[in-house]
């Protein structure tokens, strides 16, 4: 696990790779893609279900 001092350190290293301006928009990708995983994983799960509900 990672704790809370490795989280800081990995966030400073973050920080100064790409720059406070370049974080939020990384941020707002991120939200993005998890956003377009979890719709998939929603709809596999709904077509799953039919399947099963069908037999």
């Amino acid at each position: 696990m990672v704790g809370g001092w490795q989280l800081v350190i990995i966030l400073v290293v973050v920080l100064i790779l790409f720059g406070g301006k370049k974080i939020p928009e990384l941020m707002k990708g991120l939200g993005e893609g998890i956003r377009e995983f979890n719709k998939a994983k929603s709809e596999k799960d709904d077509e799953s279900d039919n399947k099963t509900d069908k037999k």
